[in-house]
């Protein structure tokens, strides 16, 4: 049964490699593709039904037993993330079918797409700090092929900044594990969890924690880290936007939720007070960016960057109710982001432009995409009882018990902030008037509304159904504020 834990990883790596030997045939590819994701979403399933009722689940590959061998494990937070991430896929890869185009198809499109979720997996379920650098460079030599894929000049440019900002990143993050390795003399995660607990994280090992923070705050794109991100995403078409929206950043996210709860715990008032005040700055800049401009697809990459400042300002907090809003708003942000890219995907496609102020009237031809469109908006900006509400209000709450007030507030009105910028969408793109050089296009949009309807759905049922969610999130926080749990389970103790 442990082996189970291992085929998110080797599943799509499979179905990565005979996609590649039937890269010309592009419906044989379409059918692969789909049917891995289906088997893709069953598997993840089985993989959080057995963590919960068994408990965190390890597996050495090789049989060489931690912390000498590598480590996957499988608790409730990388199970939760891992499922999520295949119904992401599955989705995106549908809309894909009818949104990407021959061109890039023709050009290893769907093969590289699965080895990006090889490596967004494989981050999820390490158990070891070199591996999580190792299948993060999986995952970004993947988002390099997929940015560039098209050849447009803007696809060109910004792949360029993406690909600098991350060669800098990984370099840096090889320092990191140098340095970690150097003082504590391991790499697994849970032997790593022993050790800085037993010297009380030192000095030099404060340094360290807030290296990694800036590693993987330039992959979450937090304050400063973020300048990359609205060009770079802005770039590539629809399904490259929503798959990098909804993973990329969140791999950063949960790698600092995973440091900053088992390893770099213990010198809070240093290491997570920076992670809260950058994590502020983030909500800010994000708000800022969200409403200042008319651009629909940078209204939702600015909104990213809000949804990581207060998914991490929960982290930093590190009380219960924070930890559990965090995981609960991470889970939703990935599933509503996705939707959001999807449905504005199809309006740039009706329209023909991604201009607000060019768009209008949209709303008469396409009833069902604008009240679809609305609800995934309200959603996003936590009106209860959609999904976004519990996880937001579990992190209000966790800022009271912290007495942090200046959190709150920003948070606060940051949810205000978020609905203005996603309700100008709804206004000026559904109920505005139409332009006469941007009349909207009677075309067929089923194959590209589905995906988005379905993520819709699921998010809707995820927010109405928070109280049958709370078990697995209740089980994730356990593991979370008592590293013994992870220690005991990988170690063996």
């Amino acid at each position: 049964m442990n082996n189970l834990i291992l085929m998110p990883v080797l599943w799509p790596l499979l179905t990565g490699i005979i996609l590649i030997f039937c890269v010309k045939q592009v419906r044989v590819q379409k059918a692969i593709s789909f049917l891995s994701s289906m088997i893709a979403i069953m598997i993840s399933a089985a993989v959080v039904y057995v963590v919960k009722q068994e408990g965190m689940v390890t597996l050495a590959m090789g049989s060489w037993e931690a912390p000498f061998g590598i480590i996957i494990a499988a608790d409730m937070l990388a199970s939760l993330l891992v499922l999520t991430t295949s119904i992401i896929a599955a989705a995106v890869l549908v809309y894909s079918f009818k949104g990407i185009g021959t061109e890039r198809e023709r050009y290893y499109y769907y093969a590289v797409f699965q080895f990006l979720i090889v490596g967004v997996n494989g981050a999820f379920l390490t158990g070891d700090v070199f591996n999580l650098f190792v299948f993060f460079e999986v995952m970004l030599m993947a988002s390099y092929v997929l940015l560039v894929l098209g050849g447009t000049k803007i696809q060109l440019r910004e792949s360029l900044k993406y690909i600098i900002v991350n060669v800098i990143s990984s370099a840096f993050f090889v320092i990191g594990v140098a340095y970690l390795y150097a003082v504590t003399g391991t790499l697994n995660m849970a032997q790593l969890s022993e050790r800085v607990a037993a010297v009380n994280q030192p000095g030099i090992l404060s340094v360290i924690a807030i290296c990694f923070l800036v590693v993987f705050g330039l992959k979450a794109a937090i304050f400063p880290f973020f300048f990359w991100l609205p060009g770079s995403y802005h770039a590539p078409p629809i399904p490259v936007i929503a798959i990098f929206g909804a993973l990329l950043t969140k791999v950063g996210v949960y790698s600092i939720f995973r440091t900053y709860t088992l390893i770099f715990h213990h010198d809070q008032a240093f290491t997570h007070m920076i992670l809260g005040t950058l994590s502020l700055l983030t909500i800010v800049v994000g708000v800022i960016g969200a409403i200042a401009y008319w651009d629909v697809k940078k209204i939702i990459i600015y909104n990213i960057v809000i949804a990581v400042g207060v998914i991490l300002y929960g982290v930093s907090l590190m009380n219960e109710e924070a930890i559990a809003g965090s995981l609960l708003y991470l889970i939703h942000d990935m599933l509503i982001k996705a939707a959001l890219f999807l449905l504005i995907g199809i309006m740039i496609r009706v329209s023909g432009t991604s201009d607000l102020r060019k768009m209008g009237g949209l709303m008469k031809q396409y009833p069902y995409l604008a009240w679809t469109f609305f609800i995934a908006a309200i959603s996003l900006a936590g009106i209860p009882p959609f999904s976004g509400f519990a996880g937001k209000l579990l992190i209000l709450k966790g800022t009271v018990y912290a007495e942090s007030y200046v959190g709150l507030g920003i948070i606060l009105l940051s949810s205000l902030m978020v609905l203005y910028s996603v309700f100008k969408i709804f206004i000026h793109g559904f109920w505005g008037t139409v332009n006469r050089d941007y009349v909207p296009k009677q075309v067929s949009i089923s194959g590209l509304f589905i995906p988005a309807v379905v993520l819709v759905v699921i998010a809707v049922l995820y927010g109405v159904g928070t109280e049958e969610v709370y078990p697995f999130i209740s089980q994730a926080v356990q593991t979370i504020l008592d590293p013994e749990i992870y220690i005991n389970a990988v170690l063996k103790e």
